[in-house]
């Protein structure tokens, strides 16, 4: 196979002239460096991270900590709050092994799953012909430079060109994020298409869609970067590049290591991420309404790992900014799990989940809830009793009941909780004397005994 390797320095070529990332400022540099602690480096945002960042906005404190670098997976054990997932090892070797099998003998494999799921009517990749560019360049900035003169040329010069580990530059909330997708494949008529290749199975012909879907919030994330670097090539050369929103999902096939392939269309999940990315606070807006002093540094010990700072100091710079919990949280962030505390301590409705949350307008507490419900007591999300000054989960007192101007303002909501209030107590009293007439005919539980009620 013709391989195409750029012998010249990465600083030889021309990068295309291309409007510059947005720099933190000197002052918001310093002020993140302080959130990290000093000498921390700065943890890099990958896809999967943005992706996660893009489906939930509004949280400001994912958005500071993934902008500031900090590093939420120990910041979550400091607290004592880990997050029990993440991919094992076992799982990381057999999706290395797996990737370097498709891009075996320069990408014959992976040429040809992408030829015959979206070649598009151009001449198949013939042996010899296909054009694999050096990337390698100092520093992320200067491979994300060196990427982009690489697609510059692939799409000026025609035919089939494979991209392999890629690196694309991408604001986020006022901040650069470098992004690596698996692979970028340029075809003859100039159109780029991103490659995910994942190690979870494609079996008849399917995957889990679940996981699927996960992949195209990522592969998403990749596809807008590179919108920007053909807007950078249009600029620089006049020629429009089609950045394909169909991408190449690469899998084992039913268990075994050779590979499948499915083109997946990201149109819904392109157009969902680019309005959450937008809608980001920026950084600099929630790190210059912190308290003086905040900051997140952990004071490793000698080795490197051990948290010396105390949790609850801890715990008080996390709570000094908002989040935005949700149950969906729990599979796609570090802090997820201290998060969730806080809500349930607070009885707050969105541990529940965001349709409910929509559902219960601005009834905030499960105390609320059961107060606009009519109820003198119940037991809230996390298993305590809440209404009307009944001790909740953290041992306080309830929420006080709402107004009667909150229960006006959401008198749909009311009305349809003191709906539900009264069928549950029909549905209870019918079955008790259900129980009762049982009981009398002999066939309830002997003379002393108890029955645990099914409901409960």
């Amino acid at each position: 196979m013709n391989v195409f390797r750029d012998s010249r320095p990465a600083a030889a070529g021309r990068p295309p002239q291309q409007p510059p990332l947005p720099q933190p400022t000197t002052g918001l540099r310093q002020r993140l460096g302080e959130l990290r602690g000093p000498g921390v480096r700065p943890r890099p945002l990958d896809a999967r991270a943005l992706a996660a960042l893009a489906a939930n906005p509004g949280c400001r404190r994912r958005s500071l900590l993934d902008g500031a670098g900090i590093d939420k997976a120990a910041l979550a054990s400091a607290l004592g709050s880990p997050a029990p997932f993440g991919q094992s090892q076992f799982a990381l070797a057999r999706g290395n092994s797996f990737e370097a099998r498709v891009k075996a003998d320069d990408g014959a494999d992976l040429m040809r799953l992408v030829y015959e799921r979206m070649g598009g009517g151009a001449a198949p990749p013939e042996p010899g012909r296909v054009a694999v560019p050096d990337l390698s360049a100092a520093g992320p900035e200067g491979r994300a430079a060196r990427t982009a003169l690489a697609l510059r040329e692939a799409t000026t010069a025609g035919g089939w060109t494979l991209l392999d580990h890629p690196l694309l530059a991408l604001e986020v909330a006022g901040s650069p994020a470098y992004l690596e997708p698996d692979a970028v494949v340029v075809h003859p008529d100039g159109g780029w298409t991103v490659v995910e290749i994942k190690s979870f199975p494609m079996i008849d012909g399917a995957a889990d869609p679940a996981k699927v879907g996960a992949a195209a919030r990522q592969a998403a994330v990749y596809v807008l970067a590179l919108q920007r670097v053909a807007a950078q090539v249009l600029a620089a050369t006049g020629r429009t590049v089609p950045v394909r929103d169909r991408v190449l999902l690469v899998c084992p096939k039913d268990f075994a290591n050779r590979p499948a392939a499915e083109a997946v269309d990201i149109r819904r999940q392109l157009a969902t991420t680019r309005r959450q990315l937008r809608r980001l606070t920026k950084v600099e807006d929630i790190a210059g309404q912190l308290p003086p002093g905040t900051t997140f540094d952990l004071r490793l010990a000698d080795d490197g790992r051990t948290a010396t700072r105390p949790a609850a100091e801890l715990a008080e710079a996390v709570d000094a900014v908002e989040a935005a919990y949700a149950p969906e949280c729990l599979a796609a962030c570090e802090l997820a799990f201290h998060c969730r505390g806080r809500a349930r301590a607070a009885g707050a409705v969105e541990s529940l989940g965001r349709g409910v949350r929509g559902e219960l307008g601005g009834l905030r507490t499960v105390a609320e809830v059961l107060a606009a419900a009519g109820t003198e007591a119940g037991v809230n999300a996390d298993g305590g009793a809440g209404a009307d000054g009944v001790e909740d989960a953290d041992g306080g007192a309830g929420s006080a009941a709402p107004s009667s101007d909150a229960l006006s303002s959401d008198a749909p909501a009311v009305e349809a909780l003191r709906r539900a209030a009264a069928l549950r107590a029909e549905a209870l009293a019918a079955a008790g004397q259900a129980r009762h007439r049982s009981y009398g005919t002999g066939d309830g539980p002997a003379d002393g005994a108890t029955e645990e009620a099914p409901w409960r």
